[in-house]
C-alpha cells in the first residue's frame, strides 16, 4: 500500500488525470513513445531559445551590410509582402544598429555575449548533472525550462525598455546560460532510464534531431517576427520554452518506477520478464498495481548519484569529453555565426538580407539531422562509437574547405555544400552527446544502484560546452581579419577532435578483431554482445 501511494505521489499530474479518466494505464511501449516525444519537444525548445542572438547580430551591428536587391530566400516574397520587404530593407540600411553593439568593437561585444552565455552554461552543466542524478528530474527540468524562458524574454525586453547598457544584456545571457545547463543532462538521463543499450545509437540519433529541429524552428521564429522589432525575436522563443516546461511538468515521468514499471536499465536477471508481466497486466484493463518485487527498484526518491571525480574515471569519459570540446567548438561557431557570415558574404554576385540569411542557415541543421541519424546507425552496425565519431570529424575538414572555397559561386552550390558540412559537423556531436553519454553513464564499471547518466552527460557535454563558448568568442575577433582565418581554425579543431579518439579507435579495432574469433564460451551476436 505504501509503495502504491509513493507511485501515485511521483506520477506526473497530467498522466494521473488521464489514467483516472481512462480507467487503465498505457503499455510500456506507449510510455516510451511519450518519453521520446516530450524530451524531443523539451530540448528542441532549449535550442530554439538559443538561436535569436545569431539572427539579430546583423541588426545590432549593421554597418558592413550590403544592400540586397533580391527577395528573401527561399521563395521570393511568398512569406513577406513586397512592400514590407522594401520597408525592412530600407530600415536595415539606414539603421545605425543598437548601441552598444554598433560601435567599432561590435563583433567583439557580440562574441562576448555568446561566450558569457556558454561559459555559464558549461560551468553550470557540471553542477546540473550531479543534481540531476539526485533530485527529481521532472521538477529539475521544468524549473530550468521556465527559468530559461524568463531570462531569454527579459533580454528581448531590452528593446521595449530601450536599454543600451552592455552589462544588462551580458547578465541576462549569463543567468539564461545557468538555467539552460539543466536541459541536456536531464533529457539524456530520462531517455537512458527508459531505453536499454540495444540500438541506442540509432534511436538516439533519430531523437537527437531535436537539436537541429530546435535550431531551425528558432531561426524561423526569430526571423519571422524580426520586422516587428528585434525584441520579439527573443520573447517568442522564450515563451515557447516556458510553455514546453509546463508540458514536461504535467506529463513527463522521469523513471519507469515513477509510474509503476520496473527499471528497464537494471541488471536483474529476470528484468525483462518482470517488465513484460507488468505490461500484460496493463493491457488487461484496470490501472496497473505493481507488486513489490526484488527486481523493481524505487524511482526518483531512491536514486543515488556518484561524484564528478569518480565519473571521470569511467573508461572513455575523458577522451570523449575532450573530443566534444573541439567538436562543439566547430558546431557552435556555425550555430552562432553562420547567419552573420551569410549576410556578409557575396553569394552568386549578391548579398542577402538578414531574414534570408537566417532562413538559409537552417539548411546546415537539415544536414545535421541526417548526420546524427547516419552516425547513430553506423555506430550501432559496427559497434564502434569512437571510430564513427573520428571518421565523421575527419570528413568534416574537406567539407568545410569546399564550403568556404566554392560556396560563393551560387546559392545552389552554397546550399548543397552547407548541407554536407552540417552532416559531418553535427554527426559526431550528436553521437557523443547522446548514445556515447548514455552508454558510459550505464557502464559496467558502476557498482550497485549507483547511477551516473546525468553526471557523465554533464562531464562530457560540459567540457564540450567550454569549446562551444570559445569558438564563437574567437570567431568574433578573427572575423575582422577575414573569414579564411575562421575556417582554418574550424578545420584545425576538427582534426584535433578526431586525433583525441585515436586511442579508443585502436581499442575498438582490437576488440573487434578478437570478437571475430569464435569463442568456446558463447555465441557472437550481430550487436557485438556475447550470449552465454
Amino acid at each position: 500500500m505504501s509503495r502504491d501511494s509513493n507511485t501515485r505521489r511521483r506520477t506526473p499530474p497530467g498522466i494521473f488525470l488521464i489514467k483516472s479518466v481512462r480507467g487503465k494505464d498505457w503499455t510500456l511501449k506507449s510510455y516510451r513513445y511519450i518519453i521520446l516525444l516530450l524530451t524531443f519537444i523539451a530540448y528542441a525548445s532549449y535550442h530554439a531559445s538559443r538561436k535569436p542572438s545569431s539572427i539579430v547580430k546583423s541588426v545590432f551591428y549593421p554597418e558592413s551590410l550590403k544592400n540586397s536587391k533580391v527577395n528573401p530566400w527561399p521563395v521570393g516574397n511568398v512569406f513577406i509582402k513586397e512592400e514590407e520587404f522594401v520597408s525592412f530593407d530600407r530600415n536595415r540600411v539606414e539603421s545605425q544598429g543598437w548601441y552598444p553593439f554598433n560601435q567599432s568593437d561590435g563583433t567583439s561585444k557580440l562574441g562576448e555575449i555568446d561566450v558569457a552565455f556558454l561559459a555559464c552554461y558549461s560551468s553550470g552543466m557540471y553542477v546540473a548533472g550531479h543534481l540531476g542524478d539526485t533530485l527529481d528530474l521532472r521538477l529539475f527540468l521544468t524549473t530550468g525550462m521556465i527559468g530559461s524562458g524568463i531570462f531569454v524574454g527579459l533580454f528581448g525586453m531590452g528593446y521595449f525598455w530601450n536599454i543600451h547598457v552592455f552589462w544588462f544584456y551580458l547578465s541576462m545571457q549569463m543567468v539564461a546560460g545557468l538555467f539552460q545547463a539543466t536541459g541536456w543532462p536531464s533529457v539524456v538521463a530520462v531517455v537512458g532510464n527508459w531505453f536499454g543499450k540495444r540500438k541506442r545509437g540509432l534511436i538516439m540519433g533519430i531523437w537527437n534531431a531535436h537539436t537541429s529541429v530546435g535550431n531551425i524552428s528558432g531561426s524561423l521564429l526569430a526571423a519571422a517576427v524580426l520586422d516587428y522589432g528585434w525584441g520579439w525575436s527573443f520573447i517568442v522563443p522564450g515563451a515557447l520554452i516556458a510553455s514546453a516546461g509546463v508540458l514536461v511538468y504535467l506529463f513527463l515521468p522521469a523513471y519507469p518506477e515513477d509510474i509503476g514499471f520496473c527499471g528497464v536499465t537494471d541488471s536483474s536477471p529476470n528484468l525483462e520478464s518482470l517488465c513484460q508481466a507488468e505490461e500484460d497486466r496493463t493491457q488487461k484493463g484496470p490501472v496497473v498495481k505493481v507488486e513489490k518485487s526484488s527486481g523493481i527498484k524505487e524511482g526518483s526518491g531512491s536514486r543515488t548519484g556518484i561524484g564528478l571525480f569518480e565519473a571521470c574515471f569511467i573508461p572513455g569519459v575523458i577522451p570523449f569529453a575532450l573530443c566534444l570540446f573541439f567538436s562543439k567548438l566547430v558546431a557552435y561557431t556555425f550555430l552562432y555565426w553562420l547567419p552573420f557570415y551569410l549576410s556578409q558574404t557575396e553569394i552568386g554576385g549578391e548579398y542577402m538580407s538578414v531574414k534570408s540569411a537566417g532562413n538559409l542557415s537552417t539548411l546546415f541543421d537539415v544536414g545535421g539531422i541526417a548526420g546524427g541519424i547516419l552516425a547513430g546507425y553506423i555506430s550501432d552496425k559496427l559497434n564502434a562509437r569512437a571510430t564513427t565519431a573520428a571518421t565523421f570529424m575527419l570528413a568534416a575538414i574537406p567539407s568545410m574547405l569546399l564550403y568556404r572555397t566554392y560556396g560563393s559561386i551560387s546559392r545552389t552550390i552554397n546550399i548543397l555544400l552547407m548541407v554536407v558540412a552540417g552532416l559531418f559537423v553535427n554527426g559526431p556531436y550528436a553521437l557523443i552527446t547522446t548514445a556515447v553519454s548514455a552508454d558510459l553513464g550505464t557502464h559496467s564499471s558502476l557498482r550497485g544502484d549507483s547511477r551516473a547518466l546525468a553526471t557523465v552527460t554533464a562531464i562530457i557535454d560540459g567540457t564540450g560546452s567550454v569549446g562551444a563558448a570559445l569558438g564563437p568568442l574567437i570567431t568574433g575577433f578573427l572575423s575582422s581579419k577575414g573569414w579564411d582565418v575562421v575556417f582554418i581554425m574550424l578545420m584545425v579543431g576538427a582534426l584535433i577532435a578526431s586525433l583525441l579518439l585515436s586511442h579508443l579507435v585502436i581499442a575498438e579495432f582490437t576488440e573487434r578483431s578478437h570478437k571475430s574469433v569464435p569463442s568456446s564460451h558463447g555465441q557472437q551476436t550481430d550487436e557485438g554482445n556475447m550470449v552465454v
